[in-house]
């Protein structure tokens, strides 16, 4: 299962979220009406995007001391425990796959995407510096 929005250290598996920060990341994002390209409504999964992102962001700026989230941010280890986090979660992608388990697969890239926005939030950028650069390869 993908990592909600809402996390809690103390009582969800590592690597995982749990809904509470989910139902904060609803207000987070109320702006994003339009698509990436700025016309028109945002799809469903543009603004499932964009509200964990918001969230993400949020446990960035706050660091709530139950929060898998503001966790990594706080980690000893810093940018290496993302960074190692998404090396695993790549592992457990790959091996869904060659499993030919797709809910596994789906829940492992769930993980892997989550991990992903939190690396993009470390370094200050934003979603829509991944947005520009994957128009950019269309």
């Amino acid at each position: 299962m993908p990592p909600n929005a809402d996390d809690t250290a103390n009582s969800a598996p590592e690597g995982t979220v749990e809904a509470s920060d989910a139902d904060e990341a609803g207000g987070a994002s109320e702006g994003a009406t339009t698509d990436a390209g700025g016309a028109g409504p945002a799809s469903e999964e543009t603004a499932v995007l964009d509200e964990l992102f918001a969230v993400i962001e949020q446990r960035r700026d706050t660091l709530p001391e139950d929060s898998y989230t503001a966790s990594l941010f706080t980690h000893e280890k810093g940018e290496n425990r993302v960074l190692e986090k998404l090396g695993e979660e790549t592992t457990e992608v790959l091996l869904a796959a060659k499993d030919d388990d797709n809910e596994e697969l789906a829940g492992e890239a769930a993980d892997l995407v989550y991990h992903l926005l939190v690396l993009l939030a470390m370094k200050d950028m934003r979603l829509a510096d991944l947005r520009t650069e994957l128009r950019e390869r269309r």
